[in-house]
């Protein structure tokens, strides 16, 4: 019997600190997210951190984890939260949201 994909879809909420807005950090995000074929979208809040919101495979949320602690080459990340959550099943494609 297979499993069904969706089952095993998992998601996190990142809030990222350090230097990550101006620096092209979401697009950085978006970029490795839609390599590694996650649904989801990065944004800036308004005390100057980055949320991300990813979901799909646990080993595809592993790769954007660290694609995210790296940052871009103009990037400084000084924390990454992590927060799991549920799945919402709704998202498709990974964007900047504004």
């Amino acid at each position: 019997m297979r499993s069904d994909p969706d089952s095993e879809r998992k998601a996190i909420r990142l809030r990222v600190t350090g230097r990550v807005q101006g620096v092209g950090f979401r697009y950085h995000v978006v970029s490795h997210a839609q390599q590694l074929g996650l649904d989801g979208y990065a944004r800036n809040l308004d005390d100057g951190t980055v949320e991300v919101w990813a979901e799909g495979p646990p080993e595809a949320l592993a790769g954007l984890l660290e694609a995210t602690r790296r940052g871009p080459r103009w990037a400084r990340v000084d924390d990454v939260r992590i927060e799991e959550a549920s799945a919402t099943h709704t998202l498709r494609g990974f964007t900047v949201r504004h």
